[in-house]
């Protein structure tokens, strides 16, 4: 049954899953404390529910999400026909004492499990921040039966 655009339960689509498993990363926006637009590559994990994202408690996201929380995330193949996965939602920051369980298995789905073990290991012990966007809105293209709206008649 077709999902009306926008609707987040287009996440359980198979398009949508396998980007949320994939080694692509996502691309997150937001705006930054001067107002303008930002966008920037950021590894993710898919927990079912939310995106997650883990970074330095001091990045200059941390700051413009906290006083801006609306973003949007993109993931997307290298390969044609392109599948793309588009997500708007609200981001919650959260500062932690370590790494993020969440970043970890994302450096295991970058790296394989030997290499994010070890990536996670030099980072173990300092300060983390801890960004879950909660999905509102959602739309799948994979230019084979959905297309951009500029590509319809």
């Amino acid at each position: 049954m077709p999902t009306s655009p926008g609707d987040p339960s287009v996440l359980s689509d198979p398009v949508a899953q396998r980007l949320l498993t994939s080694q692509a990363p996502a691309r997150l926006a937001y705006t930054g404390l001067d107002n303008s637009p930002r966008a920037i590559p950021i590894w993710f994990h898919w927990d079912g529910r939310q995106l997650v994202l883990g970074t330095q408690p001091w990045a200059a996201k941390v700051k413009a999400l906290r006083a801006n929380p609306a973003v949007a995330l993109t993931i997307d193949s290298n390969e044609f026909p392109y599948e793309v996965l588009l997500v708007r939602g609200t981001a919650e920051v959260e500062a932690v004492d370590d790494v993020c369980p969440e970043y970890a298995a994302a450096a295991e789905r970058y790296f394989g499990p030997e290499g994010g073990a070890a990536w996670v290991a030099q980072l173990r012990g300092q300060p983390m921040a801890r960004i879950r966007v909660t999905p509102a809105w959602a739309k799948v293209l994979d230019f084979q039966t959905r297309f951009p709206s500029a590509f319809s008649s």
